[in-house]
């Protein structure tokens, strides 16, 4: 049965607008200033106050930039956390986002070229097929992905392969590389079509990789080889040590063992029981490297976790929903910032697992945790190191109220030892495989 809109039904909406004694105050309100600035409740500049029971001193705010590498450069943050710490360099040390991001690219390239030859025979009109074209590769990613890639490559500091114009802006770079793996696939699929040899495939390829590699050169600049670490401590005394690889400036100034740090999700849909094991089909980047795997717990056990590895002195990458209920110049992020509800005096309300599963909400940015306010042994606000430069929230620092962590983040990292033993089987355990479209599989 259907039923279309008469015009007698939109000027009876129209009349009981105009009943309304504050409609056409608001009209011009929201008509002028836009849903937020109308919207906002300014009880979170109060309690959102930037203080701290447990607060990490972490250095300077790095900036991403017009790229989406945040995952990146949260990841790298907590690494250099370390060197912070342990070596005492400078404040405004960093590790180069550009050098994980030509092998993040490179190896996403033959990731997606292998899905191809993987999905070969499925006809372009199938789900699996055309999500795989609809983004070939893109900046996100998950912190499996960049333990794939410093496992495989190493790090290096920022100053051994800087920033260029296409690592800072990424746009035109993703659109032509994006381009010529699309021309790729439609070769290669071809050669699967006309039952071309295993040789021919392989051959054209590796040609495939070595056009893409010169791309990548020409606009990240060479990737670092071996360089010499040199600096001065906020002592002030001077230190060098030549001749690194990135692998052995990994091991000796970072040190951590990657397979200690474990994803945990909280992604409450009723086709995901908590207390398993999940990965995604067809996401990754390293082709034979470390698979991404999320173990799904209830949100009180992923901030009981995060509140451990912060007491320990370290701090959490986690990834949310930066875009929800947040204000970027006051550096906040609070489910009561803005009330659109009430200004339209309708119901908007959806549960975390409605969000997930009606496509409102997914995990679109990766930050840093760095410090949390305990009232009674609870959280009530957590400080946030974000990747958008000190211009933004507090010289680059956000707040986030609990309510919002537990409405918008869903995904953190920690070290394995903090789980209680019943996790730790669990999280050993093999995953289920969701399909490549799940919101567990977004990138940040």
């Amino acid at each position: 049965m259907t039923s279309e809109i008469s015009l007698d039904q939109i000027n009876q909406f129209q009349a009981n607008l105009d009943n309304r004694a504050d409609s056409k105050v608001l009209e011009r309100a929201v008509t002028h200033q836009g849903i937020l600035a109308t919207s906002a409740d300014f009880i979170s500049d109060a309690t959102m106050n930037p203080v701290f029971s447990i607060d990490l001193s972490t250095g300077d705010v790095a900036d991403q930039k017009q790229s989406g590498r945040c995952w990146m450069f949260a990841a790298l943050n907590t690494m250099r956390h370390r060197l912070m710490t342990q070596f005492k360099v400078s404040d405004d040390f960093e590790l180069s986002q550009n050098y994980v991001n030509f092998w993040d690219k490179f190896e996403k390239a033959n990731f997606f070229l292998e899905n191809v030859l993987k999905t070969a025979n499925e006809p372009l009109d199938s789900r699996k097929v055309a999500w795989l074209m609809a983004t070939p590769q893109q900046d996100g990613g998950q912190w499996d992905m960049l333990c794939a890639i410093i496992e495989k490559y190493g790090i290096v500091p920022k100053y051994a392969m800087p920033e260029t114009f296409s690592s800072s802006k990424s746009a035109q770079l993703n659109k032509y590389l994006n381009l010529k793996l699309r021309h790729n696939a439609a070769v290669l699929r071809e050669l699967v079509a006309g039952n071309a040899t295993d040789t021919k495939i392989a051959t054209t390829k590796t040609q495939m990789m070595e056009d893409i590699y010169r791309m990548l050169v020409y606009t990240l600049g060479e990737p670092t080889q071996s360089f010499d670490f040199e600096y001065r401590d906020k002592e002030n005394n001077y230190h060098i040590d030549q001749q690194m690889t990135p692998k052995d400036f990994y091991n000796k100034y970072v040190g951590v063992d990657l397979s200690d740090y474990v994803s945990l999700i909280n992604s409450p849909t009723a086709d995901k029981p908590f207390n398993k094991t999940y990965t995604i089909e067809m996401l990754g980047n390293v082709e034979g490297g470390r698979q991404v795997k999320h173990l799904n717990l209830e949100m009180d056990e992923l901030k009981q976790l995060a509140i451990k590895q912060l007491q320990n002195g370290e701090t959490v990458w986690f990834g949310s929903d930066v875009g929800q209920s947040s204000d970027s110049k006051k550096g906040i992020m609070d489910t009561k910032l803005y009330a659109p509800d009430q200004l339209f005096d309708t119901d908007l309300s959806l549960s975390k697992a409605a969000q997930l599963d009606y496509g409102e909400s997914l995990m679109t940015h990766a930050m840093v945790i760095t410090g949390v306010d305990l009232v009674d042994g609870q959280p009530t606000k957590w400080k946030v190191e974000n990747s958008w430069g000190k211009k933004v929230g507090n010289k680059g620092y956000f707040v986030m109220s609990d309510a919002w962590m537990d409405q918008f983040v869903y995904q953190i990292v920690v070290n394995k030892k903090l789980l209680s033993k019943e996790q730790q089987e669990i999280q050993a355990s093999e995953p289920i495989v969701l399909a490549p479209w799940d919101p567990m599989g977004a990138l940040a």
